[in-house]
């Protein structure tokens, strides 16, 4: 494969599809079978439970939909997001790079589905230490981002492109301008 859709590309297109696939998934099996809508809140572990939210913000429950035109306004916000994750993606070589914006991609897909069909994101990951919950209610899709996030971080602060020229040196033959 050359040009647009290289290996890499293709398998960050198929990390982001997956990732909002099991997302959705995962949420129909919440309000479906478990119908942790009605039931509201199921004990797992001694630190993680399912509990149901209908989140109708963005990140930690900021800018809240009240009413339709803000709705739309976070699907198209999200969406344009999405949009300049997808051309990153898209632009960038090395699959390190290409699985972070894949996270971030797919969990977005899954999240705008949601507020799309449903006015709002259904989360129901519910992380505990006893009554400290360091994290707010979440999703898959949720996960992935915040794991999208942290992998384009770590890579741009600890992965250092080697070029010809390491630490300014002038490749040889070249004369440096005085």
């Amino acid at each position: 494969m050359s040009g647009l859709f290289t290996r890499n590309r293709v398998i960050g297109l198929a990390i982001a599809a997956v990732v909002a696939l099991i997302d959705q998934v995962s949420k129909w099996y919440i309000v479906g079978p478990l119908d942790l809508r009605r039931v509201g809140h199921i004990d797992l572990l001694p630190f993680f439970d399912f509990t149901y939210t209908e989140n109708r913000g963005v990140s930690l429950g900021m800018f809240q939909a009240n009413s339709m035109e803000t709705r739309w306004a976070l699907v198209a916000l999200t969406a344009g997001i999405a949009l300049v994750v997808l051309v990153w993606l898209m632009r960038e070589k090395k699959l390190g790079d290409i699985a972070g914006l894949a996270l971030i991609l797919g969990g977005a897909l899954g999240n705008i589905r949601d507020r799309f069909e449903l006015g709002y994101v259904i989360d129901f990951a519910d992380l505990h230490i006893g009554t400290f919950r360091p994290f707010m209610i979440f999703n898959i899709a949720d996960a992935a981002i915040t794991f999208g996030v942290l992998i384009i971080l770590a890579r741009s602060l600890l992965v250092r492109d080697k070029d010809d020229t390491q630490s300014g040196d002038m490749p040889r033959g070249e004369a440096q301008d005085a």
